[in-house]
């Protein structure tokens, strides 16, 4: 049973027409039947979800596939009122085309109806008080609702997103996550768990031992780019334990998705083989990639195998590969995300011959499944843009049928592609919102580009735009931009943000308060409004601390000017001495205005779970900014020889550290010890514990390999704002290398900077062994902490 009917229905509305939509709509049309999931089991889902979200209302709606025709030939959901219903009985009626459309109906009204918001738990969760009790419904309109999309996909996920963000997840917390994905419309999730225990079955298929695989695998936290070829066996080896539990997880995934009426997006070769392939078939086209990020080009993690897609084994394997899904989860999908060219660029720029490998991607693909459709990420359009000329780009989208690939514009929230490409040269795309990297925790976003940017391109001469996307590296910060995001999937208009703010700040905290408000226009005219037109990844001092001799007089004068203005453009732009600058877009004089109204209102709402989050977080961004200050006025007192005032605001950089760590403390969503713990939980053994939670500090801290004097190439990339981490590993950073700055003024000699990474990055790899144990529930007031930081620091 198959949810593909919903690519059918996608077919009918693509504003644009080809030659290749009439007979792909026979062949999808004659899949309808056999692969559509029953309607029961659509209805059964979003009323089980409802028994989860609202258990107190499970008698007071109705759910219906539309089996009348409602939604024609669109995909939609439609409201509508039950009347004469007795007590205990269906109060409104929600109908649509799949479960997931059900669940959207049921959001909508809740949410428009009711005032009920709906975010991630560790951004604030539910807000479900509004709720007027069974019986006393809302009443809509008497004609009833109806929303019909205007573009039939919502997609979901990063590839990297599995790593950063649903590692440690059990069951528990992905059947809150679907049902999250359900209630936002998502129809088109990727599905990447457990793909390494297939591959393990695959592998040995073909005559590789369970020992070949040990150093290919990458370790839990580091899966992602294990699967892409960027790296090979960091972190590892993969235990059985852990395949075959993340097996299992995956098909309890899957058959979910499945029952809402999703359709997953499964994997598919890209070409990244073990070392032992090379001999055991010596005559393949196997070849060495070059060095991803490693310090010193270390062979051990780097320079991972590619089978050439020409090559015949190339294909055997892709069939292989999928052929071992069907049978593990089913016939569940035709569309398989592969990306053989992320960030590993093709060894020529000769179209004819990247037209080849396309080609050959694509036939490994439907040798194992005859209508697979290639889902691709579009971000090596962005990130290796002097090789993705117009010539090679159309070579790689024409090098399979047109309607046999639908390309993810990853970064059309900033860097639209659809735009320079013409339409992506007539193949299907997805609008999709990146905004994050790395999971990195800051307020940031760009509310005036998720309103209108579907919009245009939609609407757009000759427009390929066949759905919407959220594509973040990372996930559960920044509910304003998610929420907003994934209404587009609905809308056919701009939102006039303004007004669509207040409705939102009303839900979200129970009840509209003036002062709530005032603050959220303010941080939508400021944070939410970044329009330099540069992707944010945080790089603020606190959590990416420069790894440098500290910089001249005259270069600190320049840095000091520009963080100084209020829409500076110099995001990884570096001045002499290369000191990093961290991302600055707005006036930090009005978002301590905006975080002062947030406390105004604070007595009347200081146990609200989401006003209690976005305060600390608040709080955070503006102590954050404002640290970066305080390190440049450390480092201009040190140009100037004057070891007072450089202790003075060493101490200060220091105290915020200690104050920022103590306001986190107090909400549990900003806690280090979650992460590890979960980490811990899906242990079996005691090695697999130590390894797990080594996984997980690493991560979020070195990331990568380091040498004794040189830290990892992508430390701090994953960077996060948790109690815990920023005291035990962010505070002694930072205090060893005042120290030294210290020293250096008081003998008067240089600044030693071997010396400081020599013991710094001891610490850090002691620290990302250790195992420690940190808490995993809040301590402390955070409307009081956050009261008096407000007091020491911005009064």
């Amino acid at each position: 049973m198959r949810p593909f009917f919903v690519l059918l229905l996608s077919l009918t509305l693509l504003p644009f027409s080809s030659p290749w939509r009439s007979s792909l709509e026979e062949e999808l049309a004659s899949n309808l039947n056999k692969r559509r999931a029953p309607p029961e089991m659509q209805e059964t889902a979003t009323a089980l979800l409802l028994q989860r979200l609202l258990p107190s209302h499970t008698s007071s709606f109705k759910f219906q596939i539309d089996s009348k025709g409602i939604c024609g030939k669109s995909t939609c959901f439609y409201i509508s009122n039950i009347y004469n219903s007795k007590h205990g009985q269906p109060e409104i009626l929600i109908q649509g085309s799949t479960g997931v459309e059900l669940s959207s109906g049921l959001h909508w009204y809740l949410k428009y109806w009711c005032g009920v918001h709906i975010s991630w738990n560790k951004t604030g969760g539910v807000q479900l008080g509004s709720v007027p009790s069974p019986g006393s419904l809302p009443r809509v309109d008497k004609m009833g609702v109806k929303v019909v999309r205007p573009v039939p996909w919502s997609y979901y996920q990063n590839v990297v997103t599995s790593s950063y963000s649903f590692v440690w997840w059990s069951w528990q917390r992905w059947e809150k996550e679907i049902d999250w994905m359900a209630l936002q419309g998502i129809n088109l999730p990727l599905a990447f768990n457990g793909q390494e225990y297939i591959w393990q079955n695959v592998f040995m298929d073909f005559n590789l031992s369970r020992e070949d695989l040990t150093d290919f695998f990458g370790g839990p936290a580091f899966l992602a780019w294990a699967r892409m070829g960027n790296l090979h066996g960091w972190g590892g080896p993969l235990s059985d334990n852990w395949l075959n539990d993340q097996s299992i997880l995956q098909k309890l995934i899957v058959t979910r998705m499945i029952e809402f009426g999703m359709t997953p997006v499964l994997p598919s070769f890209s070409g990244n083989v073990p070392a032992a392939l090379k001999k055991l078939y010596p005559s393949a086209k196997i070849t060495r990639l070059g060095d991803w990020n490693t310090v010193n080009g270390d062979k051990r993690w780097c320079c991972t195998y590619l089978l050439d897609p020409s090559d015949p084994l190339f294909i055997e394997l892709g069939k292989a590969f999928i052929n071992k899904q069907i049978e593990e989860y089913g016939d569940v999908t035709d569309i398989y995300n592969c990306d053989t060219f992320n960030e590993n660029a093709p060894p020529t720029n000769d179209p004819s011959y990247i037209s080849k490998l396309g080609a050959a991607v694509y036939k490994a693909m439907s040798q194992g499944n005859k209508d697979a459709i290639w889902l691709m990420q579009g971000w090596l359009f962005s990130s290796d843009a002097a090789f993705w000329k117009p010539p090679q780009m159309k070579a790689l989208l024409h090098s399979v049928p047109i309607g046999k690939m639908i390309v993810l514009d990853l970064f059309a929230d900033v860097k639209p592609i659809w735009k320079q490409s013409s339409q992506f040269y007539g193949v299907p795309y997805v609008w999709c919102m990146l905004h994050n990297f790395g999971g990195n925790i800051e307020m940031y976003g760009i509310l005036d580009a998720i309103s209108s940017g579907p919009i245009d391109a939609r609407r757009s001469s000759n427009s390929t735009m066949v759905g919407v996307g959220m594509c973040m590296e990372g996930i559960e910060h920044n509910p304003v931009v998610f929420e907003l995001m994934s209404e587009m999937a609905f809308r056919d208009k701009k939102v006039q943000v303004k007004e669509w703010l207040k409705s939102y700040s009303k839900r979200r905290y129970g009840r509209a308060i003036t002062e709530i408000d005032e603050s959220w226009q303010i941080l939508y005219q400021t944070i939410y409004n970044c329009t330099d037109g540069t992707a944010d990844h945080n790089k603020d001092y606190i959590v990416e601390f420069p790894d440098m001799s500290p910089p001249t007089k005259q270069s600190l004068l320049s840095i000091r000017r520009d963080l100084s203005r209020m829409s500076p453009r110099f995001f990884l732009r570096e001045v002499s001495q290369q000191l990093p600058q961290p991302h600055m877009w707005y006036s930090q004089k009005e978002v301590v205005n905006a975080l002062k109204l947030f406390l105004d209102a604070g007595k009347s709402i200081s146990g609200s779970l989401t006003y209690r989050y976005d305060l600390v977080d608040l709080t955070r961004q503006v102590l954050s900014k404002l640290a970066n200050q305080v390190y440049l006025d450390a480092l201009t007192a040190y140009g100037m020889s004057n070891l007072n005032t450089l202790n003075l605001h060493s101490k200060k950089f220091l105290g915020i550290i200690e104050d920022l760590d103590t306001l986190l403390a107090s909400d549990d969503n900003f806690l280090l010890g979650t992460w590890l713990e979960d980490a811990k939980s899906l242990a079996m053994t005691s090695s697999e514990m130590k390894q797990y939670e080594w996984n997980a500090r690493t991560q979020v801290t070195m990331w990568y390999d380091n040498t004794k004097t040189n830290q990892s190439k992508l430390h701090d990339y994953a960077n996060k704002f948790w109690s815990g981490l920023l005291k035990d590993h962010y505070l002694p950073r930072a205090s060893m290398y005042f120290n030294y700055l210290s020293q250096s003024l008081t003998e008067n000699k240089s600044f030693k900077l071997e010396e400081w990474r020599k013991g710094w990055i001891s610490y850090s790899n002691t620290w990302q062994s250790s195992t420690k144990k940190y808490p995993t529930e809040a301590t402390g007031d955070a409307y009081a902490i956050s009261k008096s930081l407000f007091k020491k620091y911005l009064s």
